[in-house]
């Protein structure tokens, strides 16, 4: 099948300039780079809030050359889709999916994924694995034992990710049985170059050797250029949602090959539009989206977000859930996601996880037993269904429900011609109904249908959490404030935070990082000379450790008083923002007046 597969064009940033901002972030790649849309986010309601991420999210659909692309599935090979976090999940979702289809066709499954972390990452944030390219490098191995022809899809959105890089070095090690192909939103030259501890390389290394392979057809790197995310860094939004655009619309492409239909731009463009209708139609519902996103944010003041999905749905809604955790330091109990049938719906090499903690039951059944009881007035409950489901199953749980909580709302999917029924709207009044058009596409068109409510439901749950959480004080401006530094990403990315909020050097910035990663004013010798992975191993224990450097940079005072301050404020937010107030303190470069600011 090699000889059949042909690329006329690299997917590449086609103008990476036109993201590049004066000042501190003209260095930052574009996925870590703070989008001039949002940048007033954290003072904005909830409206403001639906609206400007709505904004962000089209960026997705901005007109850039069209590639024509020719690509052919490998008849009895493999295509294995791999990534850390987002990426992940998006991998077993993507595999699923295609496998799916394969059936559809009487055809064997050839799609697996892998994501770093196992399995458990499913459910549970598992940051510090991406960090290993040898582990990387191991899992693709096992995976591949025996293949003669594989596919490898590495994911990562800001193309940093040592997990991703370890596998794709092993691909072009063994050219002979791997086609790498790596996607991410940055260019290559704004890939990580810092050198990866206990390896060989860097992340842009990598990435140039594989560009290298571009002109042969030997290699290839997708990563068109979508902006900077609308919380700064923040992949799990727009990048994963480009990621699932990108890789459907290429694969469901590869499909049509391998039935012999001829691949032409119109085709590419026919189904990359359904997706930009797809956003049309989910933020038709912008008031009813604002209204949950007021929702969950009280509900998470003093109790929980519980949302509970059908099919793929429910995958989506569990990979909203566990994202809360590393990109707000939300505890795993405040925004939760199960899914109809479990781990046998979504079919994840492991199996039944349940048993590895009190976080890790996801069926409907795990939630009626386990958590329903303590549910109270103070919990919202969000249901995510079609209306293709069981309706009674799904208006019996809603009354279930509603005996503890009136804060029950639901996301529902129809085709045109469906009507939800009456009972169920007198059990859920507050119904966000996505209403689709039918797609006269042959098979794969209820494909596109599935992967178009899937994107839908994604926007909406990432924009309620995030907004959510941007109501509680969790935001400044448009940076992540309040994360937990579990791996080395996070520890580059918390001192560049650091370094554009306070305008102090990059120098300072990292001292005062370690300082509030250690609780000590004065850094032995010891604690400097350790490497980022000590570091982030010291700081994987503590919370609020980016927010007490802030303060204690802002204020120029101790770590030990920054933190007072910090856990004595209202919110993070208020923190920072009364800490900027401090009559004498030097304007920061984020503050200043120059180009940096307002233009894009």
């Amino acid at each position: 099948m090699r000889g059949t597969r042909k690329y006329q064009h690299v997917i590449e940033t086609p103008d990476p300039g036109k993201w590049e901002l004066a000042g501190y972030e003209e260095s930052l790649p574009i996925s870590e780079k703070s989008n001039p849309i949002t940048r007033e986010l954290d003072k904005s309601d909830p409206s403001q809030l639906v609206q400007l991420l709505r904004d962000c999210d089209a960026e997705i659909f901005q007109e850039e050359d069209a590639n024509l692309i020719h690509y052919h599935d490998p008849e009895g090979g493999l295509v294995v889709l791999s990534g850390c976090g987002t990426s992940g999940r998006l991998a077993l979702l993507l595999a699923n999916s295609f496998n799916l289809l394969l059936k559809g066709q009487h055809r064997a499954p050839r799609y697996c994924y892998i994501m770093s972390g196992g399995d458990r990452s499913i459910v549970s944030a598992q940051e510090s694995p991406e960090d290993d390219p040898h582990v990387g490098a191991q899992e693709l191995e096992k995976v591949c034992e025996g293949k003669k022809n594989v596919v490898f899809v590495g994911i990562s959105c800001g193309l940093s990710a040592p997990f991703i890089a370890g596998q794709l070095d092993l691909c072009m090690r063994h050219l002979d049985v791997y086609l790498p192909v790596l996607v991410g939103c940055n260019p290559v030259s704004m890939a990580r170059n810092d050198p990866i501890e206990g390896w060989h390389s860097s992340f842009r290394q990598v990435a140039e050797r594989l560009q290298a392979l571009h002109e042969s057809h030997k290699g290839f790197i997708l990563n068109p250029a979508v902006g900077p995310e609308a919380v700064s860094g923040s992949s799990r939004m727009k990048g994963g949602s480009a990621t699932k655009i990108l890789l459907e619309t290429l694969l469901l492409v590869a499909h049509k090959a391998d039935s012999n239909v001829p691949v032409t731009e119109k085709c590419l463009l026919e189904i990359l539009r359904t997706y930009e209708r797809a956003h049309k139609v989910t933020y038709s519902q912008s008031k009813k989206i604002a209204a949950l996103m007021k929702q969950t944010a009280t509900s998470l003041q003093k109790g929980h977000l519980y949302i509970l999905g059908w099919g793929t749905l429910g995958l989506v809604g569990i990979m909203a859930a566990v994202e809360c955790g590393p990109t707000f330091q939300a505890d795993w109990r405040d925004v939760r996601g199960f899914v109809t049938g479990g781990y046998d719906s979504i079919e994840n090499k492991e199996g039944d996880l349940s048993s590895l903690g009190p976080e890790f039951p996801i069926s409907h059944e795990d939630f009626v037993r386990n958590v329903l009881p303590s549910v109270s007035e103070t919990d919202a409950v969000l249901l995510i269904f079609t209306l293709d489901d069981e309706l009674n199953q799904i208006e019996k749980l809603a009354a279930l429900v509603k005996e503890k909580t009136s804060n029950i709302q639901c996301i529902s999917h129809a085709t045109a011609g469906q009507y939800l029924p009456n009972s169920l709207k007198k059990t859920i009044p507050s119904i966000i109904g996505m209403t689709w058009p039918i797609l006269f596409l042959e098979y794969e068109g209820t494909f596109i249908q599935k992967f178009q409510r899937e994107l839908s439901t994604k926007w909406i749950l990432d924009t309620v959490t995030s907004g959510a959480y941007a109501l509680r004080g969790k935001i400044f401006r448009n940076f992540m404030v309040d994360f937990k530094i579990t791996n080395s990403k996070l520890f580059h990315r918390a001192a560049s935070v650091l370094q554009r909020v306070t305008g102090q050097s990059q120098q300072r910035c990292t001292e005062v990082l370690l300082q509030s990663i250690y609780g000590e004013q004065t850094l032995s010798e010891q604690i400097r000379n350790r490497t980022i992975a000590g570091h982030v191993g010291a700081a994987a224990s503590q919370d609020k450790v980016l927010p007490v450097a802030i303060v204690s940079l802002l204020r120029n005072c101790a770590v030990q008083e920054a933190r007072s301050r910090v856990d004595s404020s209202a919110s993070i937010r208020a923190a920072i923002e009364s800490s900027l107030n401090v009559p004498g303190r030097k304007r920061g470069a984020e503050e200043g007046s120059g180009s940096e600011g307002r233009s894009r």
